[in-house]
């Protein structure tokens, strides 16, 4: 193939005849006019306005390679900070402006890109092909259009729907720095029942993060803590001076709403002051300072676990799905449902159900389900779940979900939330199994604190190496002297005389336990054997990620 003309003569008075077929295929032949155009539109797929160059427009071409150019720049420099320094990239993405700047550039992106294909189609001139090879090109040029200008299109939408949900759910403000090397912030799972005056956070849960590691630990604090501690710089000091204690009426989680219905003056500047509240008393009980919360709604929590196309976990027990309280002393109807043990993957109402059930348990086999949801929240949330699910991701987390956290920082606190991947999770209940079941009406501070300590601050493995203990003596340095004592014989009494103790009563064969069933316990639900449901459902606190 010929990329050159022939220099036209004026003295033969003839049109010049032009044989380079990639600016001119009009003298081509067919063949070479179909691989001029897979050439045009590869050129236009890999290095935007290269086509122009060769066969159009020069000056459309050269600006499009300047664009093509920066583009590459920008997307190495990506590629440099996602290596060395993913917690800057991060934070492009996620804070407000920058992210702005990113969509409007992808949107321009995929419109020049578009413009692009359409001039190189131009440029091919499908009327000269075969009908065949012309159907052929042009459904090619439409498919490559959709595939790359469509996916700049989807990736700025799916950006845009995560700057309004953060937007929405975080706030705006200065960075929070770290206190003693930690990040410490406060999970609330809110609840605003129609039987219930105002949100009451039904789980509390501090965690701690090492701001350079990344290391984290959960300290859950049971619903039903008496007895909430303020530290003397706190504004509910003065209104509770020597705690939040009144009785049964105190319980830690009607704090929230008692500062929202009654002193919310006490926190001119926070838009919550209901959590504001719980940071305070979260803090005082734990002996750590709270930077930052995020409730969670979870009347609308279902929705975000659908969103996410369900969670799956390793359910230990069965769960019951409570039946209504009809008279509002908490004694249900028989259960409608029931979640049962094994392996299985739950939608948001049966996960809803699965976190807040607490009939015939203690509350603490409640908050076991509930970390283990979170849990199986957290490692749900892999690359493939969030980009395909992104936008319903998004848009129910902002319906549920608020927080003080800043949005200008949330870049550096995911990337914390990667290393803590690759570290265990520390865990300590306020309650069983860590501490007795009466512990939260008595709590001791100073224990919390010591405790709390240890967590976060292990000491130290010694090396020093233990003392092995003492072998035990043989058996013949125990036994007497005398081959004529009677210990031997002693020793097989018990065995020689059991045969003889024996009864009929006893020799018949254990009538074997009934099989645990969804039936059977609905039975034993309408027969209202509380005590054989508490004692069969004891377990049901028992869960790990599926």
């Amino acid at each position: 193939m010929s990329f050159s003309s022939p220099k036209v003569t004026t003295a033969s008075n003839r049109p010049p005849v032009l044989t380079n077929p990639v600016r001119y295929p009009e003298s081509a032949s067919a063949p070479v006019r179909s691989k001029r155009a897979w050439f045009l539109v590869l050129l236009t797929l890999f290095v935007p306005g290269s086509a122009q160059i060769v066969a159009g427009n020069k000056r459309l071409g050269r600006l499009a390679l300047r664009v093509t150019f920066t583009v590459w720049a920008v997307v190495i420099l990506a590629v440099v900070l996602a290596l060395v320094s993913r917690e800057t990239l991060l934070n492009l993405f996620t804070n407000p402006w920058t992210s702005m700047i990113v969509i409007v550039a992808m949107v321009a992106a995929a419109v020049g890109w578009a413009f692009m294909f359409l001039n190189t189609l131009r440029i091919i001139k499908p009327g000269m092909l075969a009908p065949g090879m012309r159907a052929l090109v042009s459904g090619a040029v439409a498919v490559l259009m959709v595939l790359t200008c469509g996916s700049l299109g989807y990736g700025a939408m799916l950006i845009n729907s995560g700057r309004n949900a953060i937007s929405s759910i975080f706030a705006a403000g200065p960075d929070m720095k770290p206190v003693d090397g930690r990040y410490n912030f406060l999970l609330m799972g809110g609840d605003a029942g129609e039987d219930r005056s105002g949100r009451r956070p039904d789980s509390i849960m501090v965690v701690s993060v090492d701001a350079k590691t990344g290391e984290a630990a959960t300290i859950s604090i049971p619903r039903n803590l008496q007895n909430a501690q303020f530290t003397p710089d706190s504004p509910l000091w003065g209104a509770y001076p020597d705690g939040y204690s009144c009785g049964d009426e105190c319980i830690i989680n009607f704090l929230y709403t008692d500062v929202t219905n009654n002193h919310p003056d006490l926190y001119p500047g926070a838009q919550d002051p209901g959590a504001a509240a719980m940071m305070d008393a979260a803090g005082g009980i734990l002996g750590l300072q709270i930077q930052g919360y995020v409730l969670v709604d979870m009347a609308g929590f279902s929705q975000l676990i659908d969103a996410m196309g369900g969670v799956k976990i390793n359910a230990g027990g069965w769960v019951p799905i409570s039946g209504d309280d009809v008279n509002g002393t908490g004694d249900h109807l028989p259960p409608t449902g029931w979640i049962p043990p094994g392996v299985q993957t739950l939608d948001g109402y049966h996960a809803l159900w699965y976190a807040r059930s607490r009939e015939w348990v203690l509350d603490y086999s409640r908050s076991q389900r509930q970390q283990c949801i979170q849990a199986a929240m957290l490692a749900q949330m892999d690359p493939a779940t969030v980009f395909t699910k992104f936008n319903s991701i998004a848009d129910a987390g902002s319906k549920v979900m608020e927080s003080d956290i800043p949005a200008g920082q949330l870049g550096s606190f995911v990337s914390l939330a990667l290393k803590s991947k690759s570290h265990g999770l520390s865990r300590l209940t306020i309650g069983p199994p860590d501490f007795e079941e009466s512990f939260s009406t008595y709590p001791d501070f100073d224990l919390i604190h010591q405790r709390v300590e240890a967590l976060l601050n292990p000491a130290p493995a010694t090396s020093a190496a233990v003392a092995p203990a003492p072998a035990p003596a043989p058996a013949e340095s125990a036994a007497p002297a005398d081959p004529a004592a009677p210990a031997e014989p002693a020793a097989e009494a018990p065995a020689a005389e059991a045969p003889a103790a024996e009864t009929p009563a006893q020799s018949a064969p254990a009538a074997p336990d009934p099989e645990i069933t969804q039936d059977y316990l609905q039975q034993l639900a309408i027969n209202g054997d509380a005590a054989m449901l508490t004692s069969l459902l004891v377990n049901n606190g028992t869960c790990s990620p599926g």
